[in-house]
C-alpha cells in the first residue's frame, strides 16, 4: 500500500506515468513514452501483434525498430527478418534504423527519443542504459513490447531501489567501467534482481554523460530493472541538446526509502577485470596482468561512445598494436563514427592496427565481426562474458575499460594502463 514517505526516482516516474501516488511493490498500469526493439526481438514482436489482430501502433513516432545485432546481415534468414522489419515500418509508420545506424541503446537517447523523467521500454535487456539521463528504461519480452506498441501502456511492479553512493575523485586510468565492474563484484550477478539501482555521489556528479551511460548500461548485469541517476544540469543540458522534448526531471527526495545502501570510495579503485565466464567474477587487474590475449574489442552499447574511442586513441596514438593481436573497433552509432573521424580518433586507431567495423553489436553478441577461435583470450569493453557470448563457447572473454583494452592490444597481454600509458582521469 502506498505511503507518504519520500520517493525514489523510480517511484516518482511511475507515479507520473500511472497518474497516482505509488510505492515500491505496487502494481501499476503506466503510459510509456517510447518502445524499442532490435533485429533479434522485433520479428517476435511483429508476430505477436499479428496474433493480437493489431496492424498499427499507438504512436509511430514513439516506436522504433533497430537493425544492429546482425548488421549487415550475415545470413539469408537474417536478411528476411530485416525485410520484415522494413515492411512493418512502411505499414505502420514506425521509426526504422537500418543497417549502419548503430546500436539501439546509443540511438534512442542520441536521437532524442527519450529525455529526463520519461518511461521507456525496449525488447533488449540493456535498455536500462537511458537511466543515465534520468529515464526509467527497462528491458521487456517481445510480447510485452508488442502490447506496449499497440496500446502505449504496460503493467509494471514498482521496484525497490538500492542506493549506490560513489564518492571521491577517480585515480588516473580508472573509469566508470571500473565502478560498475567493482559493484558487480560486490552485489553479484543477481544481487539486484527486480530492483532499481540509483547512483549518486560526487564521483557520479563529475562523470560525463557518456561515462554515466556505461554504468547504467550494466545495471542489468546485477539483475536490476533500471540503473537510474538524478537529472543534474549536465543531464538537462544533454537532453536539450539532443531532443525537442521537454525534460521532466524526477529526482529523489532526501527521505526516500531504500532497501539497501552501498557506498564506494572511488579514490581506492584500481582497474577492474571481469574474468570468464561471469560478469561478477571480478578482480583487481594485478591478478591477471600479463595474461596473453589474441583479440581486443572496443565498442558495444557499454563503451562504444565518443569518449571511449578518445581514451583508446590517446593511448594508441603513434603506436602499433602487437602483431599477434586483432583489434576490433565498433562505434556505437553512425554519429559517433562521424564525430570520431572528425576528431581524428578513427585515423589514429586504424593507423595503430585497428579494424573498424559497421556501427552495431556484431563483435559483442557473436553473430559476426570477430568470432574468436578455440582457446583464445579476448579483452573487451562489452558487458557480458558468459560462454559463447562472442560466438565461441571455447573462447575466454575478459571485460575491462577502454583504457585497459587499448593498453593490452599494444603489448599482446593484459596491461595495467595506470602503470604504462598516457591516461586521463575517468570521466573527463
Amino acid at each position: 500500500m502506498s505511503t507518504k514517505s519520500g520517493k525514489t526516482i523510480a517511484e516518482k516516474i511511475f507515479a507520473t506515468h500511472s497518474g497516482r501516488e505509488v510505492s515500491a511493490g505496487d502494481i501499476v498500469i503506466a503510459d510509456v513514452d517510447f518502445v524499442m526493439a532490435q533485429d533479434g526481438t522485433s520479428p517476435l514482436a511483429i508476430r505477436a501483434l499479428e496474433a493480437m489482430g493489431v496492424d498499427q501502433v499507438f504512436d509511430p513516432s514513439k516506436v522504433a525498430l533497430v537493425m544492429d545485432h546482425s548488421a549487415p546481415s550475415p545470413l539469408e534468414g537474417v536478411s528476411a527478418l530485416h525485410t520484415m522489419m522494413r515492411d512493418f515500418g512502411k505499414k505502420t509508420g514506425s521509426i526504422i534504423y537500418d543497417v549502419g545506424a548503430g546500436v539501439c541503446h546509443q540511438l534512442v537517447p542520441e536521437q532524442g527519443h527519450v529525455v529526463a523523467g520519461d518511461l521507456a521500454i525496449g525488447c533488449d535487456s540493456h535498455t536500462c542504459t537511458y537511466g543515465a539521463i534520468n529515464v526509467f528504461s527497462t528491458g521487456v519480452g517481445s510480447t510485452d513490447g508488442a502490447a506496449a506498441m499497440a496500446s502505449g501502456k504496460l503493467w509494471f511492479k514498482v521496484p525497490e531501489t538500492i542506493k549506490v553512493v560513489v564518492n571521491g575523485e577517480l585515480p588516473c586510468g580508472v573509469y566508470s567501467k571500473d565502478i560498475i565492474l567493482h559493484l558487480a563484484g560486490i552485489l553479484g550477478a543477481d544481487g539486484a534482481n527486480y530492483k532499481a539501482l540509483e547512483f549518486c555521489g560526487s564521483t557520479i556528479d563529475a562523470l560525463s554523460i557518456d561515462a554515466r551511460m556505461t554504468i547504467s548500461n550494466m545495471a542489468i548485469e546485477l539483475g536490476a530493472k533500471a540503473g537510474l541517476m538524478a537529472a543534474d544540469q549536465k543531464v538537462i543540458d544533454w537532453c536539450l541538446a539532443h531532443s525537442d522534448k521537454e525534460p521532466r526531471p524526477a529526482n529523489p527526495d532526501a527521505d526516500a526509502v531504500y532497501c539497501q545502501v552501498v557506498e564506494i570510495d572511488a579514490t581506492k579503485l584500481v582497474p577492474q577485470i571481469a574474468k570468464p565466464h561471469t560478469v561478477d567474477n571480478v578482480c583487481d587487474i594485478d591478478e591477471v596482468v600479463d595474461l596473453p590475449i589474441q583479440q581486443g574489442v572496443l565498442g558495444t552499447c557499454t563503451n562504444g561512445r565518443l569518449e571511449d574511442l578518445a581514451i583508446a586513441a590517446k593511448i594508441l596514438e603513434g603506436k602499433t598494436i602487437d602483431p599477434d593481436v586483432r583489434f576490433i573497433v565498433a562505434p556505437a552509432s553512425k554519429q559517433v563514427y562521424l564525430d570520431a573521424m572528425e576528431a581524428g580518433y578513427i585515423q589514429t586507431l586504424v593507423a595503430a592496427g585497428a579494424c573498424v567495423v559497421t556501427p552495431g553489436c556484431g563483435p559483442c553478441v557473436g553473430t559476426h565481426n570477430g568470432v574468436p577461435s578455440d582457446g583464445e583470450n579476448v579483452i573487451s569493453t562489452a558487458n557480458r562474458n558468459f560462454k559463447g557470448r562472442m560466438g565461441n563457447s571455447n573462447a575466454f572473454i575478459y571485460l575491462a575499460s577502454p583504457a585497459v583494452v587499448a593498453a593490452s592490444v599494444l603489448k599482446g597481454k593484459i596491461v595495467d594502463p595506470t602503470k604504462c600509458c598516457c591516461v586521463s582521469k575517468g570521466g573527463e
